[in-house]
C-alpha cells in the first residue's frame, strides 16, 4: 500500500471519529436540554400553607371538589381537563351551573375520576391516560384528604379555599390567583378580580345614597342548600341585598349562611317585595316556596302577595356558589327596589354580559345562550313576577 493511500485511509478514519464524537455530543446536549425542560418545576403555596412542587407547564389537570372546575373555567383553562367528577356526568332535568351549560362536553367527552364533593377515587385517577400533572382541590376538609391523595397517586394536589363574595372574598381572590399561577393564567386571574371589584362597586354606588326611609323592604326565600327548600329558607346576608344596600327584613350580620326562619317571623316582617330562589321549583309539592305562597292562607295575607310583588331569581348556590348568578340577581334586585337607579340596565343583556366574561371565553353569542338557559331552567322564568 502506498503512502498516499495509507494517509487517505487514516484521514477518513479521523473524519469519521470526529463526526461521530461531535454527533454524540450534540445528541447528548440536546437530550440534556430536553430533560431539563421536562423536569422544570415551580413551588406553589396552597391554602393549607403547603409548599407543593408542580411542573412549570401544566398540560393536563383534574378538578376535585365543589366549584373547582368552575374556577378553572373562569380562568379560561377548562380545555386542559382530562376527566371530571360524577356531578358533571349526571343527567339532571334541572341545572343552574352556567360554567357547565357553557361546556356541555364536560358531561359527554370525559371519563369520571371520582364522586362529587371531592370524594376522589385514587385508582381511577391512576388509570387515567394521560396522567394529570396536578389536581386542583376545593373544600379540603370534606371528601378525600388532599395529603393522602397526593401520597397515594404521586400527583401534586393544590388546595384552595373557595371563599365567597361577602365575608370571604379574599379567599375567593386567593383561589383565583393560585389557579392563575398553576395554569400560567395570572393576568386572567387579575382581570377576574378587577371585574368582581368593579361590578360590586357599581351596585353599591348606584344605591348607597338612598336613606332607609326611602327603601322598600324585602325578603328572599327558597334558598337552596344541598337541595331545594321552601319559603322559610333564607340568607340573612344575601349578597344581592348587601350589594344593593337593600332593606332585608331577615338581615343578621351574625348569621353568615343560609338559615331556616320561623313562618311566623315572615308574617310579622310582612315585606313589601318577596324574592323566590327558583331552585325551590325542584319540589313540586308543599315543600316548594311557590306552592306554599299559593296555598298557605297565612302567606296569602302578605302584602307582597296581595300586590303582586313576588319575583323569581336565579339559583346561585348550586355545587357551591355561582358568582355570576349572584351578580345577575343583584342587578335584578336593584332594578326592582330602585327603578330609577337602574334605568339603564337591561337585565337579560346584563346577565348575558356577565356569563360571557366569566364562563364563555368572551363568546357573546354563547353568553346569551347560557343566560337564556339559566333564566328558563326551571320552567317558570327567572326575573319575572310569579303567579301566586
Amino acid at each position: 500500500m502506498t503512502n498516499i493511500k495509507l494517509k487517505t485511509i487514516v484521514l477518513l478514519v479521523l473524519i469519521l471519529c470526529i463526526s461521530t464524537f461531535t454527533s454524540g455530543c450534540t445528541d447528548s446536549s440536546t437530550s440534556q436540554e430536553e430533560n431539563t425542560e421536562s423536569t422544570a418545576t415551580i413551588i406553589i403555596t396552597d391554602a393549607m400553607g403547603r409548599e407543593v412542587e408542580i411542573p412549570d407547564t401544566i398540560e393536563n389537570v383534574i378538578c376535585s371538589g365543589s366549584g373547582s372546575l368552575r374556577l378553572l373555567t373562569y380562568i379560561e383553562s377548562e380545555d386542559r381537563i382530562i376527566a371530571v367528577d360524577s356531578i358533571e356526568s349526571r343527567d339532571n332535568p334541572y341545572d343552574a351551573r352556567p360554567y357547565a351549560l357553557a361546556n356541555p362536553q364536560f358531561a359527554t367527552d370525559y371519563t369520571v375520576f371520582g364522586e362529587f364533593r371531592g370524594n376522589d377515587d385514587p385508582e381511577k385517577i391512576l388509570a387515567l391516560e394521560p396522567q394529570p400533572d396536578v389536581i386542583l382541590k376545593t373544600y379540603s376538609a370534606s371528601g378525600y384528604d388532599p395529603v393522602e391523595l397526593q401520597d397515594k397517586t404521586g400527583i401534586p394536589v393544590v388546595v384552595v379555599n373557595y371563599g365567597d363574595m361577602v365575608n370571604n372574598r379574599e379567599d375567593m381572590y386567593q383561589a383565583l390567583r393560585i389557579y392563575g399561577k398553576v395554569m400560567d393564567k395570572e393576568e386572567r386571574a387579575e382581570e377576574l378580580i378587577t371585574f368582581f371589584d368593579e361590578t360590586i362597586a357599581d351596585l353599591n354606588e348606584r344605591t348607597s345614597d338612598v336613606s332607609d326611609e326611602e327603601k322598600t323592604s324585602c325578603y328572599v326565600g327558597g334558598i337552596a342548600r344541598a337541595g331545594p327548600h321552601g319559603l322559610q329558607s333564607t340568607e340573612p346576608t344575601y349578597p344581592p341585598f348587601l350589594f344593593t344596600n337593600a332593606l332585608n327584613v331577615a338581615y343578621d350580620d351574625m348569621d353568615l349562611s343560609t338559615a331556616e326562619v320561623a313562618k311566623e317571623k315572615i308574617i310579622e316582617w310582612d315585606p313589601e317585595i318577596l324574592f323566590v330562589d327558583l331552585s325551590t321549583l325542584q319540589s313540586e309539592d308543599e315543600n316548594s316556596a311557590v306552592y306554599q305562597l299559593q296555598n298557605d292562607e297565612s302567606y296569602q295575607q302578605l302584602q307582597a302577595v296581595n300586590s303582586g310583588n313576588v319575583y323569581g331569581v336565579l339559583p346561585y348556590n348550586w355545587y357551591t356558589q355561582n358568582y355570576g348568578s349572584v351578580l345577575a340577581d343583584s342587578y335584578y334586585a336593584g332594578k326592582l327596589l330602585y327603578p330609577e337607579k337602574f334605568e339603564d340596565v337591561d337585565i337579560e343583556d346584563k346577565t348575558a354580559e356577565i356569563y360571557t366574561f366569566l364562563v364563555c371565553d368572551g363568546d357573546e353569542e354563547l353568553g346569551r345562550e347560557v343566560a337564556d338557559m339559566m333564566i328558563n331552567a326551571f320552567g317558570t322564568p327567572a326575573f319575572t313576577e310569579l303567579d301566586v
